[in-house]
């Protein structure tokens, strides 16, 4: 029997949608079951992954003087002569033994300003506090508050030798003697303390601690003052 142009067309359009059909099914079970290699290397995986593999934190401290005298930014609250900073916050950054760094883990929100403004009299920028919790506190896996938190108890409790917290004088000191007073001023190594430098010029100390904060020595990458001796500005 011979078929109509019409119920050609017909039978023809029913099979093309039989067709589509069977494609969405098999698209949806491929989807549905994605392997896990894929999801292990999904953003979310490798994010989660980021934020709890390090090794420890390192405290970095900044010495207020040097950078106001170094800096452009003498319009900083850090260099308002009335406050006399000496040593104040950097960061605190999840570091890994071999050298490598976690930065930029996951997407963040501004850090709240109860918040910001509690960290102010160690941490005196708002811009440097809302960029370190992007850069440095998303691979902690830690709220920011909670973050922040570890951050002010890490400073807390360092004992920062008498000689290094408000000299009224220029100081002219090595390297080791600096790591070494701190040591002792903390009942902690020596490794756990490296002084950084820039041109001779004293501009800070990093501080290695354990994730629940007790001094330990540095891993690998932690830049370390190589001047025999550096010269620390005083407090103005």
């Amino acid at each position: 029997m011979k078929l109509s142009i019409g119920a050609k067309r017909l039978i023809r359009a029913h099979s093309a949608a039989l067709v589509s059909a069977v494609l969405a099914i098999a698209c949806a079970c491929s989807s549905s079951s994605t392997p896990s290699s894929q999801m292990a290397n999904s953003p979310a995986a490798q994010t989660a992954v980021q934020a709890s593999g390090f090794d420890y934190y390192l405290l970095a401290l900044s010495w207020a003087p040097q950078f106001c005298a170094t800096s452009n930014r003498a319009e900083s609250s850090e260099c308002d002569p009335s406050r006399r900073y000496g040593l104040v916050v950097h960061g605190l950054w999840p570091q890994n033994d071999n050298g490598s760094y976690p930065e930029n883990c996951a997407p963040t929100r501004p850090v709240a300003n109860d918040t910001a403004r509690q960290l102010l009299p160690i941490m005196p920028s708002r811009g440097l506090i809302q960029h370190e919790w992007k850069e440095h506190g998303s691979c902690t896996g830690l709220e920011a508050q909670s973050y922040f938190g570890e951050l002010q108890q890490a400073f807390a409790k360092l004992q920062v030798p008498q000689e290094y917290r408000a000299p009224a004088q220029t100081v002219r000191v090595s390297p080791a003697e600096v790591a070494q007073e701190f040591a002792d001023a903390n009942h902690a190594p020596a490794s756990a303390f490296h002084v950084a430098c820039s041109g001779g010029e004293f501009s800070g100390v990093n501080v290695c601690l354990t994730k629940d904060l007790k001094y330990r020595s540095c891993g690998a990458g932690v830049r370390e003052c190589r001047a025999r001796s550096v010269t620390i500005r005083p407090v103005q």
